[in-house]
């Protein structure tokens, strides 16, 4: 079982957790186009879990006004449309990849976006912690690892899915190049850092119903857990 760690997430504008609560927060990572969000969503059909969708909370934050200011002030105009909306992919372009450019760019994204998303979902586990009916709430974020909320989390999985099967999904749902995927995937943890830091490895190569059959067992068991230890204190 993991340990809080109310540190592990800096520049946040709400407080930090209780050590000891009766919902779990399970966090999912994987390889670009792994399935989290799919075998994420599958397990509510099976639970009463709810998720914390950290590509939704960015997109919102990329519309808030102040975060637009800074990413003009930062990246100049060539990322925004002629509405003043932050056009992703030319955003993308300069902030993905493994080069020196991208590396630079990526973390003056990050130092300006990232606070914004940390407040916005730990408000969000907040209102599902008071809710009576969640037995435990799923962070799905591609950078779980390396903006730190592995320390939040009671356990972190890693659903393993195969290079090709990821490649064929952003192909398909994308219409990402063999190229595109590999440059996003380069921009973060390389996958054995990431099953290194996991409690859990969904093997995902097989059926989704058979990869939702893994996580349900792994979550209902930190419900136990984390439910155990909350009346034993």
């Amino acid at each position: 079982m993991r340990s809080v760690v109310n540190s592990a997430v800096v520049n946040s504008s709400v407080g930090p957790l209780p050590p000891h609560r009766q919902i779990p927060l399970v966090g999912l990572v994987g390889g670009v186009g792994s399935g989290k969000s799919t075998i994420g969503h599958g397990l509510t059909q099976r639970m009463a879990v709810a998720i914390l969708d950290a590509d939704v909370a960015g997109h919102d934050a990329l519309r808030q006004p102040e975060v637009k200011q800074a990413l003009r002030t930062a990246f100049g105009a060539g990322i925004f449309d002629p509405a003043g909306e932050i056009v992703r992919p030319e955003l993308g372009r300069i902030v993905f990849g493994d080069t020196q450019s991208a590396r630079r760019n990526r973390d003056s994204l990050e130092q300006i976006v990232h606070p914004v998303i940390r407040s916005v979902l730990r408000e969000q586990l907040a209102q599902h912690r008071s809710d009576a009916q969640v037995e435990a709430v799923l962070l799905d974020a591609a950078l779980l690892l390396e903006s730190g909320w592995q320390g939040e989390c009671d356990g972190v999985v890693f659903i393993d899915t195969p290079l090709e099967r990821r490649r064929r999904w952003t192909a398909s749902s994308r219409a990402w190049t063999v190229e595109e995927h590999a440059r996003r995937e380069a921009s973060q943890w390389p996958l054995d850092k990431k099953r290194a830091a996991s409690d859990f490895v969904v093997d995902n190569s097989g059926d989704a119903s058979a990869s939702v059959d893994q996580l349900e067992k792994f979550v209902r068991g930190i419900v136990s857990l984390v439910n155990c230890s909350s009346v034993a204190h």
